[in-house]
């Protein structure tokens, strides 16, 4: 039978009908003969009062379950080997698809009248309450154990309503198509409320299935580190992992960020795009752009591989580079002008110039006999117009450039960033993205923004600028280009935590035609405020917004954030009901009637957002709401993954997870692994049917 209310928020009346209709079984069985009813009939009449017994108890007891559910939910605990994983689709975790019946629902929760059915109601404040006051009593120990006769046991340390998950009995696995992904993925949340364990999870089905997996966490997190490689482990996979961390250099494999391209010219836009472009700072962000891209045309010539010490050694003193690029084009192109300069000699301007520019008179002889005998060469003119500069005024118009190059040539992480190729005694591994992609790499990028946050923003936007120039080629020649043998086209999936301190100008050419070569891009940061903040355009801001298809948003703390979500929503009509109730006195001294009332209930019906952004504000730890699939909503909670069996890291690995531990607060994201599923972080939890535990330390 349907009603036109739905309230499970009610009294369970059906175990009144359920406990009569029991009782009268045994009534039937042994009574018959008072009841005047045959064998066969008093066994059909207790079967029947048995059948019905169990349909209302369980109508009954369903409510019941969503009572408990309002306060509070089952743990979520899955073994990392068992977190499910599919070729087709991408786990999420459990939950439901939102509609309007769970605005209906959670709009009634909200409701005065069952605020007694809230996770903090009057009952548990009151035991609380009484532990604080008698911490030793036996009674408050009791309370706070988590028994089925304890009514008001503490909270978890999630926060939020639990009621939000809590008004869906009939939890599923949720699944999304993996056709989805490479409309790349936006995930939402404030601090401490599970974003990088939702990053595990997406993490492990990705090296499961075989994809190329590159992970940049800037902050550092012992945890996502030791998931990966054991994931890698567990794949077969763990010879192609690569570790890459600028605060670890010892340990870290080494990459430059500008030693692959496909046009020479990008050395210098990464190099540039580093630098403020904003007011007048966009005229010398343009010199510094040229003055790159001459140095870096002058040593491919050369046959040098730019790296940014290359850069910066040429940068401060590029009268050496040009001399060396001079020689090479006269002796190929000009045979004997050796004996023209020496003929020619240094005449009297040639001095003075060198006097007052402070260049290499060698250099400027050498420019001024090409430029008398009509000589032309395109590097050679470039590199004549930066000699014809003076030195001091030059270096005024690119000294943006050398702060830059100093944060990434000092010290040991000048060893990361610019490998050193011809030295035999370094074993660390060097990697390029072409190497990743067509041995089907997994790669850990740490960038120790907590030490270095100008150098890690650099490097991360510098590696998303080689990503995108390597999706060219792939998207133009595929896997395997310049090599014999076909090679295996796979998926690339890039997790960016923190992603607002990564991005840059190129992270919108990624995001617009990546999809091509395969790449799938899942970015993760606390507020749109941040992405804005960065890139410096609200414009530019909203362009990598609306290629982000797919949204998953946890726990925010502003509006703003939040109306990212709630925006593309629908409303959706709720019931409100109301209670009313009144008395009418006669007047008529004839009527035999001298008042009536009436009591009626009234519904009423009203448009409403299907959630709104106080629902987001209000989420627990561990939970989050997921756009996908073209505006289809579904409410999941994540699984805490247990790493019981995750003890499988190599020995200087080991220390290096170990040092990140100590060294970035490892008992905050231990604490933050036990909110995601509720677990407080003193308690062991047994996951079900498999015997084994998994305890926060």
């Amino acid at each position: 039978m349907s009603y036109p209310f739905e309230n499970l928020f009610r009294k369970p009346y059906e175990l009144i009908p359920a406990a009569t209709s029991l009782a009268a079984v045994p009534t039937a069985l042994c009574f018959r003969d008072l009841l005047q009813l045959s064998p066969a009939a008093a066994t059909a009449f207790a079967l029947g009062c048995l059948g019905h017994s169990a349909w209302r108890f369980n109508q009954g007891r369903q409510v019941l379950r969503f009572h408990r559910n309002l306060k509070r939910l089952p743990s979520y605990v899955l073994r990392s080997e068992d977190i499910p994983w599919s070729d087709r689709e991408q786990f999420l975790g459990q939950g439901f698809r939102w509609d309007q019946r769970h605005t209906q629902r959670l709009f009634t929760a909200r409701q005065p009248a069952y605020a007694h059915l809230r996770a903090r109601n009057r009952l548990y404040d009151r035991a609380r309450d009484f532990e604080r006051k008698h911490p030793g009593h036996w009674l408050a120990k009791r309370l706070r154990e988590e028994s089925w006769w304890n009514p008001v046991p503490p909270l978890p340390p999630i926060g939020g309503d639990p009621a939000i998950h809590g008004i869906e009995l009939d939890e599923l696995e949720q699944w999304v198509d993996l056709g989805e992904r490479v409309g790349h993925t936006l995930v939402l949340g404030t601090t401490r409320v599970g974003k990088t364990r939702l990053l595990e999870l997406l993490v492990t089905q990705d090296i499961r299935r075989g994809d190329v997996v590159i992970c940049f966490d800037p902050k550092g997190d012992e945890g996502l580190l030791r998931r990966m490689y054991a994931e890698a482990k567990r794949a077969g996979r763990e010879s192609e992992f690569y570790f890459f961390h600028l605060g670890y250099p010892d340990k870290s494999a080494r990459y430059s960020p500008i030693g692959t391209y496909a046009q020479i010219t990008e050395v210098a836009t990464r190099v540039a795009n580093q630098l403020p472009g904003e007011g007048q700072s966009a005229a010398f962000k343009e010199f510094v752009w040229r003055y790159v891209n001459v140095i870096a045309k002058t040593m491919e010539a050369l046959g040098i591989k730019p790296t940014y010490e290359q850069l910066y050694r040429h940068a401060t003193n590029i009268d050496l580079l040009a001399q060396q690029y001079f020689e090479l084009w006269l002796d190929r192109d000009h045979p004997g002008w050796r004996d023209q300069l020496e003929l020619r000699g240094t005449t009297k301007e040639t001095a003075e110039q060198a006097r007052k520019t402070g260049r290499s008179l060698q250099a400027l002889n050498m420019l001024g006999l090409f430029r008398e005998r009509g000589w032309h060469d395109p590097i050679a003119d470039a590199l004549g117009s930066v000699l014809t500069n003076d030195r001091s005024y030059f270096e005024k118009l690119v000294s943006s450039l050398y702060p830059l190059l100093e944060k990434l040539t000092t010290g040991r992480i000048n060893e990361l960033l610019s490998p050193d190729m011809s030295n035999p005694d370094d074993l660390r591994p060097v990697f390029d993205w072409d190497k990743i992609i067509n041995q089907g790499g997994i790669v850990y990028v740490g960038l120790d923004s907590l030490s270095n946050f100008e150098v890690a923003s650099a490097v991360g936007n510098a590696m998303f600028a080689d990503l995108t120039s390597t999706a060219g080629r792939l998207y133009k020649f595929g896997a395997g280009y310049g090599q014999s043998g076909a090679i295996k086209k796979r998926k690339v999936s890039i997790h960016g935590d923190e992603f607002n301190e990564l991005i840059g100008d190129e992270f919108v050419p990624m995001l617009n035609k990546a999809g091509g070569a395969g790449y799938q891009v899942t970015v993760y940061t606390q507020t749109w405020s941040d992405v804005e903040a960065k890139i410096g355009s609200a414009a530019k801001a909203g362009q990598i917004g609306g290629n982000l298809n797919t949204l998953i948003m946890m726990r925010v703390k502003n509006t703003e954030t939040a109306e990212i979500l709630t925006n593309q929503l629908p409303e959706v009509t709720v019931q409100e009901r109301m209670l009313v109730s009144g008395t009418t006195d006669s007047s008529d001294e004839h009527d035999l009637v001298g008042f009536t009332g009436k009591a009626e209930d009234r519904f009423s019906l009203r448009n409403v957002p299907m959630i709104q952004p106080a629902d987001l504000v209000q989420l627990p730890k561990g939970q989050a709401f997921c756009l996908v699939e073209g505006g289809q909503l579904i409410k999941v909670r994540l699984p805490l993954a247990s790493d019981e069996d995750d003890d499988c890291m190599p020995p200087d690995l080991e220390d290096v997870a170990i040092d990140m531990g100590r060294k970035y607060n490892r008992y905050i994201d231990a604490e933050a692994q036990g909110l995601v599923s509720g677990i407080r972080p003193w308690e062991q939890v047994t996951t079900a049917g498999r015997g084994s535990s998994y305890g926060i330390q």
